[in-house]
C-alpha cells in the first residue's frame, strides 16, 4: 500500500487511511488532546511524526475498544502513570500462538494494569 519507512512523515491521508479514522476526526483530536502537534507545512498541511501516529493509535483504541469519553482518554494521555500502562502490542506475524497459560497470564496483567488506571482516575 505504501513505501515509505516506518519512520518516515505521515500526511493526513495516509493516517487517516492507517488508522480507518476520517481526516476531520483527527483534526478534531489535535484540537483536544495537547501531546498532539503534527508539523505543519505552508499551506496549512499536516505531517505526523510516528510518535504523532502512535499517540493517535492511542486515542483511537481508548475511544473506540475502550470506550473511554474525550474527557477520560485525556486524562489518560496527559497523565505520566499512563506511559507505563500503555501495552506496545506487537506484530504477532512472526509469534507463536500463545499457549492457555500464556493468554491467562497477559490477561490477569492487563487487568492488573486496568485496576490501576481507574484507581488513579477516581484519584
Amino acid at each position: 500500500m505504501n513505501d515509505k519507512a516506518s519512520d518516515a512523515f505521515k500526511t493526513i491521508s495516509e493516517v487517516s487511511a492507517m488508522l480507518d479514522v476520517p481526516q476531520h476526526v483527527l483534526r478534531f483530536w489535535e484540537s483536544k488532546f495537547s501531546s498532539l502537534r503534527p508539523l505543519k507545512r505552508s499551506g496549512g498541511r499536516r505531517y505526523y511524526r510516528p510518535d504523532d501516529v502512535a499517540v493517535l493509535r492511542r486515542i483511537r483504541k481508548l475511544l473506540y475498544v475502550d470506550g473511554f469519553t474525550i474527557k477520560g482518554a485525556q486524562k489518560l494521555v496527559r497523565s505520566k502513570a499512563s506511559a507505563s500502562a500503555h501495552i506496545t502490542v506487537a506484530s504477532t506475524e512472526d509469534m507463536p500462538a500463545p499457549t492457555l497459560q500464556d493468554a491467562i497470564a497477559m490477561l490477569d496483567d492487563v487487568k492488573m494494569r486496568l485496576a490501576n488506571i481507574k484507581r488513579q482516575l477516581n484519584a
